[in-house]
C-alpha cells in the first residue's frame, strides 16, 4: 500500500462523522474469538438501562472493543498490508466505533442508587427551606443584621 492511500484511510477512520451510516458488524473477532456484536449491542441497547449482571460485561466488552480498534488502526498505520485489506481494516473501525458510541450512549446505569441520591437531593433542599422559613438559617440572619 503506498503512503497516500494509508494516510486517506486513517483520515476516513478519524473523521469526527465517520460513523454516521454506519452498519455495526454482525461478527467481529477479538483476540481469536468471534462474537456477535451486532446481536450484543442491540440485546443491550433494548433495555432502558443496563441490568446490575450485565454491567461488568458491557464494561469488558467496550474495553476489548477499544483495544480491538487499536490494534487494527496500528495494523494499518505500520502494517505490511494490501489496499484492499486496508480498506477492509478501515471498514471494521468505523464498524467498531459504530457499536462502541451506541454502548457508550447507554443510559444510567444503576437507578436505584440515581433514586437515592435524588432523593437525597430534595431532602437536602426541603431542610434548607424550612430552615430559612423559619429563620434559623444563620448566614441570612447575619446579612439581615439581626
Amino acid at each position: 500500500m503506498q503512503e497516500y492511500e494509508r494516510k486517506q484511510l486513517l483520515e476516513r477512520v478519524e473523521r469526527e462523522g465517520a460513523t454516521v451510516g454506519a452498519d455495526i458488524p454482525e461478527t467481529i473477532t477479538i483476540q481469536g474469538e468471534e462474537i456477535d456484536l451486532r446481536t450484543f449491542v442491540f440485546e443491550i441497547k433494548r433495555r432502558e438501562t443496563v441490568p446490575a449482571g450485565e454491567r461488568d460485561r458491557v464494561e469488558q466488552a467496550k474495553r476489548n472493543l477499544r483495544r480491538e480498534r487499536i490494534e487494527r488502526l496500528e495494523a494499518i498505520e505500520e502494517g505490511d498490508i494490501t489496499r484492499e485489506e486496508g480498506e477492509e481494516l478501515a471498514g471494521s473501525i468505523i464498524g467498531i466505533d459504530r457499536a462502541l458510541n451506541a454502548l457508550e450512549s447507554l443510559g444510567p446505569t444503576d437507578l436505584e442508587r440515581e433514586q437515592q441520591a435524588k432523593k437525597a437531593q430534595d431532602r437536602k433542599r426541603w431542610m434548607s427551606f424550612l430552615k430559612k422559613a423559619l429563620g434559623q438559617d444563620e448566614g441570612e440572619a447575619s446579612r439581615r443584621g439581626r
